[in-house]
């Protein structure tokens, strides 16, 4: 294919475009997966350097994070031998002289510098004794371009490979003004002109050109803008043309018979009174499976707020109606929670209930397989097991899946195909609140239900922040609530002893938390053990017998010990926000004051302080994950498996709420008002979503 022959201008090879070629072209699709004219000028860059001042030699100082100069080479050396060869530049402006230092590619600098030629060099101050010094500092010839700066340098991500080649940012923004001037003509617009004008936009090729070669920082600011908001919006359209999708065109079997909901709650086998957000939530439930459309919700709750009963809840609604649920978790040992949560409560209304994990034997299978396919089981909790092709239903109707950003599209699409008749209704619950930015952008498809109300008599957990230093006081702490009858949880980040981390290991642990506290039994759990010997251990932390755990992050989803009531952190500066969240919820499940104490070393880093500072200060989760997300950003909290859905090209889902809130609203209004987008208004969104079915790419494709 040329660029004569392309079926689209943005299809056209990379090798095709004056200064690539084959030989680059090749080690552009292999670093950077750069194929087509398309992929290039999306590869947007990650920020630009302000090029448009000349500093003077002698108005340096180290607080500059980064100058430009303007100058002539008056020497050049090379000393050392071997790797400590380096080459030494010393380099002047009039008003002082500083060195330039080069480790690297040291030939191919002596040759395209001379003694005497006229540079403009960019780089970071550094004191050395008397004099700046720069270490690999860019230089290049002084020509008609750039000798009065006045512009802004985009840089790109690279790979080492690219840097060796010397492929770098400057040549990228090279062959890019090469491209933007061959793409004008075949720029389209994809935004109607209402909308470009109503939050005063830039056109696609104003903003093309400023992404990559802004005017000012003021027309870059306008470029970024534009293509986040264009980016969020397509990505919002899909997500919210799903959604409708689901609530028109998929059926749902209609659950309206109560009678087994209202034999929980007046049976005595309801265990606590719901709080008003849960029965809230039941009723946004109850609502979608009465319609005979597809549900299709996504349940958030802070740790702690009664997400599970409102599942089973939820369930009741289904098999009352003849139909049967499935609870679909992450892990073996939060399916091992449902499963014992609810068995009481499922056998004490005559329900049969199953757990199908992998580790469930071929003879405990051979039972379950059967009884499944026949109706006689209602309930069945599990693994990815479930997904399995042995695995068929009577008649599902009600499929709930924990931790949904564990599970893949794929994965879920099986779950959907237990019931080729009629798609089971899908609750999808999460443990870890989410951001309202990232839930629009992962979950925009579902309506959302959050219980943002935890059940009544919980006290709040003090959480508070201690120094290693201070061990003694908190050993005094713990034994005090033992002695009050309490137990307590201590979790370690490390298995094995680490020669390269300082940190406490999970064993030395154990040995010290049992010399100081002979009097008392200590449990160990972590994940190299036996699911039987873990099971076996933290039966005995719930049953009483032992009155301490020693363990790792295997109990961040683990066993309710409502007794448990000290969590105590070592090493916290290595847990993530939400982890340290989510470990903080194993106690405060009681009646009694809870306490979570966060050990630390005394040298923490900036971000760790606010981690602390965020958890010591408030329990809301909410406000945790908004502040993770910031300090993560969202590719981290949406865990690998949803990276299709979060294959955002410029937009940043930690900084840029606000412009999705408005892609979100303005995506709303087009979808109510004109959902084929007839309009002659919406024909720049119909072209382009018409474009982007026809080439399979993601929505934030170029035209």
């Amino acid at each position: 294919m040329n660029q004569r022959t392309a079926t689209n201008f943005f299809d056209t090879k990379i090798e095709f475009l004056k200064g690539v070629g084959p030989q680059r072209a090749a080690t552009l699709n292999k670093e950077l997966n750069i194929f087509t004219y398309g992929d290039l000028i999306q590869y947007y860059p990650f920020r630009h350097e302000d090029r448009s001042r000349f500093h003077r030699i002698n108005e340096l100082t180290e607080e500059l994070t980064a100058v430009q100069l303007k100058g002539r080479i008056r020497s050049m050396v090379v000393v050392g031998e071997g790797y400590k060869r380096r080459l030494t530049v010393e380099f002047t402006d009039g008003t002082g002289v500083v060195e330039f230092v080069y480790f690297q590619s040291i030939d191919w600098h002596l040759k395209h510098f001379k003694e005497g030629g006229e540079y403009i060099a960019y780089g970071k101050p550094q004191r050395y004794g008397q004099r700046f010094n720069f270490s690999h500092p860019e230089i290049e010839t002084i020509n008609p371009e750039n000798e009065n700066g006045g512009y802004f340098q985009p840089v790109y991500n690279l790979t080492e490979t690219l840097r060796k080649k010397h492929l770098d940012s400057r040549f990228l923004s090279k062959i890019m003004r090469t491209l933007l001037e061959l793409s004008t003509p075949h720029f389209k617009e994809t935004l109607p002109e209402e909308l470009v004008r109503k939050f005063r936009l830039f056109s696609k090729t104003d903003a093309m050109w400023n992404i990559h070669l802004p005017e000012s920082e003021a027309a870059l600011n306008q470029a970024l803008r534009r293509l986040k908001f264009e980016e969020l919006f397509y990505n919002q359209l899909r997500l919210i043309k799903n959604k409708i999708l689901h609530k028109t065109e998929y059926p749902g079997q209609i659950f309206t018979n109560l009678d087994l909901v209202k034999q929980f709650y007046t049976e005595g086998s309801m265990p606590f009174e719901l709080t008003n957000a849960q029965k809230r939530v039941l009723r946004e439930i109850h609502d979608d499976l009465k319609t005979g459309k597809h549900m299709n919700r996504l349940l958030q709750g802070d740790v702690g707020s009664g997400k599970t009963i409102v599942a089973f809840i939820a369930m009741l609604m289904a098999i009352g109606n003849g139909a049967q649920a499935c609870i679909m978790a992450p892990t073996e040992i939060l399916a091992d929670q449902h499963y014992r949560g609810l068995k009481g409560f499922a056998e004490a209304l005559g329900l049969k209930i199953a757990l199908l994990t992998g580790s469930t034997t071929k003879k405990g299978r051979k039972l379950i397989f059967p009884d499944l396919a026949d109706g006689n089981i209602h309930i069945i909790v599990g693994t990815h097991a479930l997904l399995e092709d042995p695995v068929q239903f009577k008649n599902l109707g009600l499929c709930i899946i924990d931790e949904q950003h564990r599970f893949g599209v794929a994965q879920r699409a099986k779950l959907w195909a237990k019931n080729p008749t009629i798609p089971p209704h899908i609750l999808v619950m999460t443990a870890t609140p989410i951001p309202r930015t990232l839930a629009m952008t992962l979950y925009g498809d579902l309506d959302v239900s959050i219980i943002d109300e935890l059940p009544a008599g919980r006290k709040p957990i003090k959480t508070v922040h201690r120094y290693d230093q201070h061990r003694l006081n908190v050993f005094s702490f713990l034994r005090d609530e033992i002695k009050k009858g309490r137990q307590v949880y201590m979790v370690y980040p490390l298995i094995e002893e680490s020669e390269k981390l300082d940190y406490k290991d999970l064993m030395d642990g154990f040995e010290s938390v049992s010399r100081a506290f002979p009097e008392y039994h200590v449990s160990i759990v972590h994940g190299k053990m036996l699911a039987y010997e873990k099971d076996d251990e933290m039966q005995r932390f719930v049953r009483g017998e032992t009155q301490i755990m020693v363990a790792t992050t295997v109990i961040e989803v683990g066993v309710n010990v409502p007794n448990a009531s000290v969590m105590v952190v070592e090493s916290a500066e290595r847990f993530g926000l939400s982890q340290l969240h989510q470990l903080r919820g194993r106690v405060g499940r009681g009646a009694e004051q809870s306490y979570c104490v966060l050990m630390t070393g005394v040298k923490l880093s900036k971000d760790t302080r606010l981690r602390i500072e965020t958890l010591c200060r408030t329990n809301n989760g909410f406000e945790i994950a908004d502040v993770d997300l910031k300090l993560r950003g969202p590719g981290d909290l949406a865990g690998t498996q949803q990276s299709g859905l979060l294959d955002l090209l410029i937009a940043d889902l930690a900084k840029d709420g606000e412009i999705l809130k408005a892609a979100r609203a303005a995506a709303e209004n087009i979808l109510n008002e004109d959902p084929t987008f007839i309009l002659p208004k919406n024909e720049p969104i119909r072209s382009h979503v018409d474009s982007l079915r026809k080439e399979s790419t993601n929505w934030s494709r170029i035209s």
